[in-house]
């Protein structure tokens, strides 16, 4: 029986003044979690207009406010579950009604996945797509089960991991920087070649996957399960160059509050 998941439900409203992100609440599962509150409506300034321009002498011309129509921006809950696997943990977030899960767990994990995809009010039809954060069995070990539960989703890691995880359909390989469901992927290499990290920039949720680790304390890759020690550091330094409040963690409890100082106390500190 998977352990208690976690939730993290984040606001995130688009307006002309830029992008506002408000935490609003962690929690255990519950039916009767309180319902996420909007504020009103904003307006758009008032705009002239002028009359067409003539020829030949010009009479005064009026100039008025067009019409104020309230507009309203509906906000976008963005939510991230914890999927607690024992001694490894897998992600998922859902906006909009749409669902991607960050890492499968060990083999046999697709069922705790699927009680937190309903716990958040998904389901498998709507995963769109499946991030590995790199090869490790469990990180990857219900690939398989998720990938024939999810009939639409696509699967994604970096390119390097992708000759030995076994898929029943193609994984695409990311590149740095690329954007996809909204999510930053950043190539964090050291842990294993292909491993990526997932920024989610409009909720400040880093998924660190195993470049970081907070088992003990915050630590950089485990040198125990790396490949290359002097990459994994490198890749640390660079998770240190982002911004975000929240680290999720493959092992370790996740960081909820200033996130990216932590990885920068940690780099300064090595």
């Amino acid at each position: 029986m998977a352990e208690p998941i976690d939730r993290r439900r984040f606001l995130v409203r688009m307006s002309k003044g830029g992008l506002a992100v408000a935490v609003l609440g962690v929690a255990a599962c519950s039916a009767d979690e309180p319902s996420v509150e909007t504020t009103g409506p904003t307006t758009t300034p008032p705009v002239e207009t002028v009359g067409p321009a003539t020829s030949g002498p010009v009479e005064p011309t009026t100039t008025t406010a067009a019409a104020q129509t309230p507009t309203t921006t509906e906000p976008t809950v963005v939510e991230w579950q914890r999927v607690a696997l024992g001694n490894v943990s897998a992600y998922l977030v859902m906006r909009a009604g749409e669902a991607a899960i960050v890492d499968t767990g060990i083999p046999g994990s697709a069922g705790a996945i699927e009680a937190a995809l309903t716990a958040i009010g998904g389901s498998w039809d709507a995963v769109s797509n499946v991030f590995l954060t790199h090869l490790h069995p469990d990180h990857v070990g219900s690939i398989g089960a998720v990938l024939e539960a999810a009939p639409a989703a696509r699967a994604f890691v970096g390119a390097a991991d992708i000759p030995s995880i076994a898929s029943p359909r193609p994984i695409t390989a990311v590149t740095d920087g690329e954007r996809i469901f909204d999510l930053t992927m950043i190539a964090t290499p050291g842990h294993t070649e292909g491993h990526i990290s997932v920024l989610d920039p409009a909720a400040s949720v880093l998924v660190a996957g195993d470049a970081l680790v907070n088992t003990e304390g915050l630590s950089g890759s485990n040198p125990r399960f790396t490949a290359d020690v002097e990459a994994a550091a490198d890749s640390v330094r660079k998770l240190a160059s982002f911004e975000f409040d929240t680290i999720l963690f493959g092992h370790g409890d996740p960081i909820t509050a200033g996130g990216s100082s932590r990885v920068a106390e940690l780099v300064a500190g090595s």
